[in-house]
C-alpha cells in the first residue's frame, strides 16, 4: 500500500515481479466493493502481464456503503473528486522512473462506469471497460474516444443490451474497439466476491457470480488488447 501525493488517500501499487524496468502502467479502477482483496488480485494479474498496476481508494479508507450515492452522483455529474483522483494517479505512475509514460486504465462495475468516461478524455492510451454503466451522452462521451475493450454479460439484469449499443457507438469512431458480450455470464463475472459486506445482497439481485471461462476468455482479449496500445509500436496516449 502506498500514499498518492496529492490526493492523501491510499492506494494499492503491483510491480511487474520478472522483468525489467521501465513498464507501461495501467490504473486500475474498484467497484462498489471498494479496494479489498479482489481488486488486489486484479492489480496482481495485470503485474504478472507486465505492467504497473495501480488501485487508487477512491472511499478514503471508508465504508462502500457510506460511499454509493457519492459515487454514483459523481458519474452522473461526469465530474467530481473521484475523476481527480484518478487522473492524479495516472500522472503519478506516468512520472514515475520504472513507468515508460503509456497508462491505460481498467475498471469493473462501478469502476468499468468510470474507466469508459476517462476513455473519452485526453491522456490515456486505452482502457478497459468491464460491464460498467453507460452514461445518456454516450455518443458525446465517446467522440474522441481512446482505443477500448469492453466486456459485459448477457444476463446482466442491470446492463441490459449495454454491449450492444457501446458496439454501436463505437462502429462509427476511428479508434480500435473490441466489444464482447458473454451470454453466460452475469454482472461482475471477473470479480471474486466473498468478503461479507452490506452490499451483499445485491449480488443476487443483479445476477452477480464470478464465471471462470468468461474471466479467461475476457482476460485474453484486455492482455491482447493492452499489448497492442502500450508497448513500443503501439498508440500513443492521445
Amino acid at each position: 500500500m502506498i500514499t498518492l501525493p496529492g490526493a492523501g488517500h491510499s492506494a494499492y501499487l503491483a510491480t511487474p515481479p520478472a522483468t525489467a524496468a521501465p513498464w507501461p502502467a495501467v490504473v486500475v479502477v474498484h467497484d462498489l466493493f471498494g479496494l479489498g482483496d479482489d481488486m488486489r488480485s486484479q492489480a496482481d494479474w495485470l503485474a504478472g502481464a507486465g505492467y504497473l498496476a495501480v488501485v487508487p481508494d477512491l472511499f478514503g479508507g471508508r465504508a462502500p456503503i457510506r460511499c454509493m450515492q457519492g459515487a454514483f452522483r459523481q458519474l452522473a455529474a461526469q465530474r467530481g473528486p473521484m475523476f481527480e483522483e484518478i487522473d492524479a494517479a495516472r500522472r503519478w505512475v506516468a512520472d514515475r522512473d520504472d513507468c515508460t509514460g503509456a497508462v491505460g486504465i481498467i475498471g469493473f462495475c462501478m469502476g468499468g462506469g468510470f474507466a469508459l468516461l476517462m476513455a473519452g478524455r485526453p491522456g490515456w492510451a486505452v482502457a478497459s471497460v468491464n460491464y460498467g454503466q453507460l452514461p445518456k451522452n454516450l455518443e458525446e462521451v465517446l467522440s474522441d474516444p481512446c482505443p477500448i475493450v469492453a466486456s459485459y454479460g448477457g444476463r446482466d439484469r442491470s446492463l441490459p443490451g449495454a454491449a450492444g449499443r457501446l458496439g454501436r457507438v463505437l462502429e462509427h469512431r476511428d479508434g480500435e474497439f473490441d466489444v464482447k458480450e458473454y451470454p453466460q455470464a452475469g454482472h461482475g463475472f471477473m470479480n471474486r466476491l466473498t468478503a461479507a459486506s452490506p452490499l451483499t445482497p445485491l449480488l443476487k439481485v443483479f445476477g452477480v457470480s464470478y464465471d471462470p471461462e468468461a474471466t479467461a476468455d475476457a482476460r485474453s482479449r484486455i492482455l491482447a488488447f493492452f499489448a497492442a496500445q502500450l508497448h513500443p509500436g503501439g498508440a500513443a496516449a492521445r
